[in-house]
């Protein structure tokens, strides 16, 4: 190792060594305050029900003629086989036959972290490092009994694709596996469901415990820490936030800029966990300190544009539409049109499950019609460049009766959790 690779291998496990003494003092914080775990009477899914979703996909490509669908890890392998598994240069996949048991593929010395989460009948089939995984998979893929076109889920690496039809001879058709896997996981059980209010439970709580705790001249790194560890003591896996203060609220994803809270600071936070791998994700803004005229208008503008985007939620109205009312409604108040800034420059939501951005999307474009089971994030928001922005979010999901909060709107600016 070079003097310089060693310095900044140095560096950054200095830096990863203070991150983890923050995180165990507030976490030390989040159990004298007392939080503790709200979810360990949650459920995970069950073996039945990832068999039955085999099932169903098996039963789509039989109609459809479809031979099998080969699935990389992510949350698509883990959806159908329970396998919660990443990805890396070493290759773990399944190929589920339109008939018969799923074979998993994967590095011998993985197996049996694999068999420790598969939840349905299947045929692991381990390599050893000198061995190929695409030879196996093509191998899965000529013993099975169907004819037709190999369909490959929509997120898996195209060396994967190329080298498994390059192992199958090129003898098969591949064809995107994307509406396959869409069919099955669009619309959520009640399981599913009982797992995402767990997990927005869990985020609305962490954001009310931070909410309290915010001084003048805490950076966002502190607030991070703050949330992180009231998520986990709280019984979720952290999975991401954005801490935006003052100018940088106005940018949706965020900005390097060393960033503050002082009087009249424009304070946004997005943020969301898992519980059993299904998602939460929450936005709440406010002020730290007295709220200007300007800054209250904006806020109750956004909040109006959440209550439009439910008021618009009709069974079998195109997901689409709901972005253009909330969009309509903006425009009057005079913001920019076409996704322009100052304004509302992204869409009105998106899908969430597994993942937490999935289709469909509350894009104006998006011509889906609206499903009892179907899940959605509700988060308008406008952003003004060079001043701030505002944004909520709220997670639902589409009954019979119409659609059905995870969590409740924010009641105001002053009153935002």
């Amino acid at each position: 190792m070079t003097t310089v690779c060693r310095r900044a291998f140095l560096g950054l496990t200095a830096a990863a060594a203070v991150a983890a003494k923050t995180a165990k003092v507030e976490a030390a914080k989040a159990r004298a305050a007392g939080l503790s775990s709200i979810t360990t009477g949650v459920q995970p899914i069950t073996a039945q029900e990832h068999s039955s979703r085999v099932a169903k996909v098996q039963t789509a490509m039989q109609h459809r003629r479809i031979a099998a669908l080969l699935v990389e890890a992510g949350s698509t392998l883990e959806y159908f086989t329970g396998i919660h598994w990443w990805r890396s240069e070493r290759t773990t996949a399944a190929l589920i036959p339109a008939e018969g048991k799923v074979v998993v593929v994967t590095p011998f010395f993985e197996e049996p972290s694999i068999r420790e989460t598969l939840k349905v009948a299947g045929d692991v089939r381990p390599w050893k490092e000198d061995e190929s995984p695409f030879d196996l998979i093509a191998g899965a893929l000529h013993e099975s009994a169907s004819e037709g076109p190999l369909a490959v889920e929509a997120t898996t690496r195209l060396f994967v694709v190329e080298q498994v039809t390059k192992a199958a001879g090129n003898r098969r058709e591949v064809v995107s596996g994307e509406e396959l896997v869409r069919a099955c996981r669009i619309v959520k059980s009640a399981a599913e469901l009982a797992l995402m209010q767990a997990a927005n439970d869990v985020t609305i709580a962490a954001l009310r415990h931070v909410h309290g705790r915010i001084e003048a001249g805490m950076h966002r790194s502190e607030i991070l820490s703050l949330l992180i560890a009231a998520t986990e003591q709280l019984g979720g896996t952290h999975e991401f936030t954005l801490v935006l203060l003052n100018e940088a609220s106005a940018y949706p994803h965020g900005s390097i800029k060393p960033q503050a809270v002082r009087k009249g600071s424009v304070i946004l936070i997005d943020t969301g966990c898992s519980v059993h791998g299904y998602q939460s994700d929450i936005s709440r803004s406010w002020i730290f300190g007295e709220v200007s005229p300007r800054q209250r208008e904006i806020w109750d503008t956004v909040k109006r544009g959440q209550e439009i985007a439910l008021e618009t939620a009709k069974l079998g109205t195109a997901v689409g539409a709901i972005d253009q009312a909330v969009r309509a409604f903006y425009e009057q108040k005079g913001w920019s049109k076409d996704y322009g800034l100052p304004g509302l420059s992204h869409r009105t939501g998106h899908g969430i499950g597994m993942d937490v951005h999935e289709p469909p999307y509350l894009v104006r474009n998006d011509a889906t019609p609206l499903q009892a089971g179907m899940c959605f994030s509700d988060e308008p928001g406008i952003y003004i460049p060079g001043e701030f922005g505002i944004r909520l979010e709220d997670c639902w999901f589409m009954t019979q009766a119409g659609p059905k909060l995870f969590t409740p709107l924010a009641k105001s600016i002053d009153q935002p959790i």
